[in-house]
């Protein structure tokens, strides 16, 4: 053998072991797959073929009392793309712009992103492509989402709040109640094709989304425009920063309506400042003048301080506490009781202050409800400021009897008067009615709650008839209602700007109606009025006139007319005697009123009785009646079967 072919032969040999070396090695790998690790490949490419899409849940709904809609959900699409995926752009962009109506060349500019997806246009109505929905085009991307939509604008537009982009709540009910209105979300498997398409089988694996529950509100759509309206109306005339009102029903602490102007467009709340976006119904606090004047009455006859015929020298208009000289709006002399709260005498209500003391003043502006949250449930709700006793100055009793060196919020303001206007009861307030499933099933109810009892019945009966007469003959006629009865005091207060008292003022007015079975609170505030309607009988008092005659109008649910009888002051001792010492002692057929447990009796039927047997019924039901006429009961406010608190009035027609 020549040393050529030996050599050859040995080159051959090196090969052939490569050869089988490799064989064997590759026969080793794919038994190590296809046996050994068989099963984990197997998965792998079944989930390469897979994708797990989320399906969205649609959103809850909210809505008025009467079941008006306040929300609506829009279906709208979002189209996308995968640049890289387009082989003819022109035709592809020529295709979009026929369903969106839109220039081609919006498309083809966007076509040339080096992105690996991009947006092409968002928020399409299903019309702009429906062209388009179902074709199977290799690199288009439709998403099917639903946007939140608001019917009614501005309406409620703080109570309602809004949501962004991703359908999530950011303030008001939305944000309060994001997580019950979401919903939650869904799944499905889906089959992935070689070209990266995706199909559903029903053999695959899914979960059906939880449509989000909807919400019902206490708050009345038709009251809501009502106030809206005459706020603006009034806030255009006095030239005022801005208005605030809330309507409140007394006997259940719903919130019928509130609004604080200016508002917004929660359908584009991008386009005003966002302070207006704010319920400062619920978020500012203010010092509010003579309406606190309340506290001060409430807590000089339930602690038989001052009897009704008390006389003070209102000091000709002016008096001096501590180094101060405080001023009446007129040069009083000598007022009784009723009379300084009729005509908002400072200088009568600071002396009523003093034979009072602060410590019974403190404890009434907080059984009241000042200084507190009231525990309604919504986003951003302030306390006001009421100082404890030991905090107080010289002047300090002087200046919170009379409405300052204290802030209130309208919430607050309105919870307030409606205990007076109840018979005595503090009440949570509530914007929530119920909250039901998609399905219609009610998984919440949210019931009247009782805080605490702020007074006996009596005590706020006579504070009651006060604020009619401040309606009637005092500062607040022009808040009166020709053949209805009116209960409600005025405020006037000195805007702090800066840390110091200015020459602008806040304008309100608090009141009720019907005074004698009220169904309705209303706390109207004007922010810096013109110089002449800064006075809360001129400026905040006609808002309230003008909502509540609106209201009666349209709402046959107002039940009880009573035509204004004329009464001089007397009306206000009616049923009371003297004690030995001079304070007064109000006679009633009842004494005590318990509370039950959800805070309600149920009104009886008294329809044909005589006067004796349907008093004998209500007193036994924890009422008290109000009559005219004489015989049988004709006919009775509020309806059998109603519930109301405890010591409530039942108004009777007799013939």
């Amino acid at each position: 053998m020549t040393k050529t072919y030996l050599k050859f032969r040995s080159r051959v040999t090196v090969l052939s072991c490569f050869l089988i070396f490799a064989w064997v090695g590759l026969t080793a790998r794919l038994f190590q797959i296809m046996i050994i690790d068989s099963e984990e490949y197997r998965k792998q490419g079944f989930s390469q073929s897979q994708k797990n899409e989320k399906l969205m849940a649609v959103r809850g709904n909210i809505y008025d009392r009467h079941n008006n809609l306040l929300t609506n959900n829009i279906i709208h699409y979002s189209i996308g793309v995968h640049p890289s995926k387009v082989k003819d752009k022109i035709k592809f962009a020529n295709m979009i712009a026929n369903a969106t109506e839109r220039d081609a060349s919006y498309y083809i500019n966007k076509l040339n992103s080096k992105a690996d997806f991009i947006y092409l246009d968002r928020n399409l109505r299903q019309a702009k492509v429906k062209s388009i929905i179902d074709k199977k085009i290799t690199g288009l991307v439709i998403e099917r989402k639903s946007r939140r939509s608001y019917p009614h604008s501005n309406i409620a537009a703080q109570i309602i709040g809004f949501t962004d982009v991703d359908d999530k709540g950011l303030i008001g009910i939305e944000e309060e109640y994001n997580e019950q209105l979401s919903g939650k979300p869904g799944w499905v498997v889906k089959q992935v094709n070689g070209k990266g398409r995706s199909q559903y089988k029903t053999s695959f694996p899914m979960k059906a989304p939880i449509d989000g529950a909807n919400i019902q509100l206490t708050i009345d759509l038709e009251y809501q425009s009502v106030l809206q309206e005459e706020l603006s109306r009034r806030m255009n005339e006095a030239n005022a920063k801005s208005a605030m009102g809330v309507l409140m029903n007394p006997q259940t602490g719903a919130v019928l309506a509130m609004a604080s102007l200016p508002s917004y467009d929660p359908n584009n709340p991008m386009s005003s400042p966002i302070e207006n976006q704010k319920n400062k119904i619920i978020t500012d606090q203010f010092e509010p003048g003579s309406t606190y004047k309340v506290v001060a009455a409430t807590a000089a006859v339930a602690t038989n301080t001052v009897s009704l015929y008390d006389e003070f020298f209102c000091e000709d208009g002016q008096f001096t506490v501590a180094g101060k000289t405080i001023s009446d709006h007129e040069k009083f002399g000598l007022l009784t009781f009723p009379q300084i709260i009729a005509h908002s005498s400072n200088v009568g209500t600071i002396k009523i202050a003093q034979k009072l003391g602060k410590n019974p003043l403190y404890k009434f502006s907080r059984d009241f409800g000042f200084g507190n949250m009231t525990g309604i449930r919504f986003p951003g709700e302030t306390q006001g400021i009421l100082r404890k006793t030991s905090d107080w100055s010289e002047i300090s009793l002087a200046e919170i009897s009379i409405g300052y060196e204290v802030a209130v919020t309208a919430l607050q303001m309105a919870s307030a008067y409606s205990a007076i206007a109840n018979g005595g009861f503090l009440l949570k307030p509530r914007l929530v009615n119920q909250i039901f499933s998609h399905k219609g099933k009610v998984i919440y109810k949210e019931n009247p709650e009782v805080i605490r009892k702020v007074a006996e019945p009596e005590t706020m009966n006579i504070i009651k008839e006060m604020l009619t007469q401040v309606v009637e003959k005092g500062t607040g006629t022009k808040a009166g209602i020709k053949g209805w009865s009116i209960a409600g005091k005025t405020g006037t207060a000195h805007k702090v700007i800066d840390g110091a008292y200015s020459d602008k003022y806040i304008s309100n007015f608090a009141g009720f109606f019907p005074a004698n079975n009220p169904q309705i609170v209303g706390v109207i505030i004007l922010d810096e009025p013109k110089y002449g309607l800064h006075w809360g009988g001129y400026g905040a008092a006609p808002i309230f006139r003008r909502v509540m005659q609106r209201i009666i109008n349209m709402d046959d649910s107002i039940q009880y007319h009573k035509p204004k009888i004329e009464q001089d002051e007397s009306i206000l001792v009616n049923n009371s005697k003297q004690n030995i010492n001079g304070s007064m002692v109000t006679l009633s057929t009842v004494s005590n009123y318990p509370v039950y447990k959800d805070g309600y009796t149920i009104v009886p039927d008294v329809r044909g009785m005589s006067i004796r047997k349907a008093k004998q019924i209500l007193i036994a039901s924890n009422m008290r009646a109000d009559f005219s006429g004489s015989g049988h009961v004709l006919w009775q406010s509020p309806k059998p079967g109603t519930k109301m608190l405890p010591g409530s009035i039942c108004v009777m027609e007799l013939n």
